[in-house]
């Protein structure tokens, strides 16, 4: 447990009664917690700790290893099913043999449910007397071991405050909050395309999301996929707003050079729809009255294109023979809708509503009616940007779920909405993404629509999100059932467990699972199932 400048290594935490002879009164680096004291006192706690659970507890707060309210928190954690892997980041310090001690201790527990349950559960002294009047002595003595197992944990978790109290210095207003850790770079530059995917993206700087973490961005507007691809490629960018499949095509050299590209965040979900020119008024009722139309998609690696392919198959129409696919910058779909140039297009929905804004169209129906709650936009940054500037990393992702979840908020939207709206950012006229943001807004046929969830912003990047991405582009022959298996359904592009911990941080709830079954309109992906689902849709549509 300990680590003197004289010795070749550390002790190890499993010969504890071995080492207490050596024990001095020098102040020495302590390896559990880091810092210097006298360091009989965590082998006197060790020693001295008593059997009982009440006793135990009273001991601990009279030695002031831990504060009443910490019992408090971790009487909270274990009523709130416990996030393992958050708790040992938290009482690992970044420190791989603090994070192995606290993983031998949740294992010898058999989980840390059940070491906090035991320590700390809210009927604790009845749940101790129950058990040693009906369960064996392995049990009790089962009990007994995860009682001071969860105190252990949790005095982890604590030990880096000294058992003094002390005032904490005064933090300077633009100093980043103190788990962030050194900033590498706090001047940064983020890509956005002017569409409402990227509401928290741009939101997070006139509304001070990025100043609250210690960040300065300056946000920086493209016109196309294309583009901003080829600027992160070039290391002109610190981080991006991408669509959903980029990350993948990029790290699979999808269109371009490999190049690795994390998905650290979704943007929005929901929010795009299918657009039509007026003079096709009454005329489209399903996807088979799209057949030898010319219709604009915002890119090739777009939920956007694979959606519609996923749609227009169901009617039996190809998207390879019989429509026409063009890929158009975003700022071009209004005039070239108007010009008769493209007869319908999927676009995000501040384009959408625009047409009927506009008198040109209508809405033939939104993307949530085919795939509810599924993602189009995302935060994403390069493997290799990540790897030089982890805490600023951390930082910016956090800043950006931060804003994501404040902008989920159905009270905040009209907010976000006049932010977003200047030149700079979408320009575009606010009652036009007052229609979005709110959900309920005219479709150009007559009907006023109530659609709450027309967009929201969920950051949490579910992995079966990547697992449905990828299918359709094996199923439309952008990627090959041997780049499916390498890319392993977004394992490692899309960081899900990082989100998961920066959401709890910020006090919010997120799921334990990674993946989740995804309902669709025509079809259901299991995601541990990802080549049958493809087949399934070959075998029933043709394609």
């Amino acid at each position: 447990m300990l680590q003197v400048s004289t010795s070749p290594a550390p002790p190890k935490w499993g010969n504890l009664s071995a080492q207490r002879g050596n024990l001095t009164d020098l102040e020495i680096q302590c390896l559990v917690c880091g810092r210097y004291h006298l360091t009989q006192d965590h082998w006197k706690y060790q020693a001295d700790m008593p059997q009982e659970p009440a006793a135990l507890i009273d001991d601990l707060i009279k030695m002031r290893y831990y504060k009443p309210e910490v019992i408090a928190v971790a009487n909270a954690i274990s009523q709130a099913e416990l996030r393992t892997a958050l708790f040992i980041k938290m009482a690992g310090q970044n420190n791989p043999k603090r994070e192995g001690l606290v993983k031998d201790l949740i294992r010898l527990a058999g989980g840390l449910d059940a070491a906090f349950s035991a320590a700390f559960g809210p009927q604790v002294g009845r749940f101790f007397n129950d058990a040693q009047d009906t369960l064996g002595s392995f049990t009790r003595r089962r009990f007994l071991q995860n009682v001071v197992i969860g105190a252990a944990l949790v005095t982890l978790a604590n030990c880096t405050q000294p058992p003094e109290k002390k005032q904490p210095a005064q933090k300077k207003k633009d100093e980043p909050p103190q788990e962030l850790g050194r900033l590498e770079k706090k001047n940064l530059k983020i890509a956005f395309l002017p569409i409402t995917c990227a509401s928290p993206i741009i939101m997070s700087k006139p509304l001070g999301f990025y100043e609250k973490y210690g960040l300065n961005v300056e946000l920086k507007k493209y016109t196309g996929w294309s583009v901003v691809r080829d600027a992160v490629i070039a290391g002109e960018l610190d981080a991006s707003h991408m669509l959903a499949p980029m990350p993948i095509a990029m790290s699979l050299g999808l269109g371009s050079a490999a190049f690795p590209v994390k998905l650290a965040s979704i943007e929005n979900n929901n929010g795009q729809g299918i657009a039509v020119a007026k003079k096709y008024l009454g005329k489209i009722k399903g996807p088979a009255n799209f057949k030898g139309m010319t219709i604009g998609i915002p890119y090739d690696y777009s939920n956007h294109n694979l959606l519609l392919r996923y749609y227009l198959a169901t009617g039996g129409v190809d998207p390879d023979k019989d429509v026409k696919l063009v890929v158009l910058p975003l700022l071009d779909a209004i005039s070239k809708m108007k010009s008769e140039q493209i007869d319908a297009f999927i676009l995000p929905d501040n384009f959408t509503q625009r047409v009927v804004w506009e008198g040109i169209g209508f809405i033939h129906l939104l993307t949530k009616e085919l795939w509810p709650g599924h993602p189009c936009c995302a935060f994403t940054a390069s493997q290799a940007w990540i790897d030089e500037h982890p805490n600023t990393f951390r930082a910016l992702n956090k800043a950006i779920i931060d804003g994501t979840t404040y902008a989920n908020q159905p009270e905040n939207r009209q907010q976000i909405a006049e932010a977003i709206a200047p030149r700079e950012y979408l320009n575009q006229p606010l009652e036009v993404l007052e229609a979005v943001m709110t959900g309920q807004f005219e479709d150009g046929q007559g009907n006023t629509r109530n659609e709450p969830d027309r967009i929201y912003f969920d950051p949490y990047p579910w992995k079966s999100f990547a697992t449905w991405i990828s299918t359709q582009l094996m199923r439309w022959k952008y990627m090959t059932l041997e780049q499916l298996d390498k890319n392993d359904e977004g394992q490692e592009i899309f960081l899900t467990d990082l989100a998961r911990e920066l959401a709890i941080e910020l006090g919010e709830d997120a799921p334990i699972e990674v993946s989740r079954v995804e309902k669709l309109k025509f079809d259901t992906l299991n995601p541990n199932s990802p080549v049958v689902y493809v087949g399934q849709q070959r075998e029933t549509y043709g394609m």
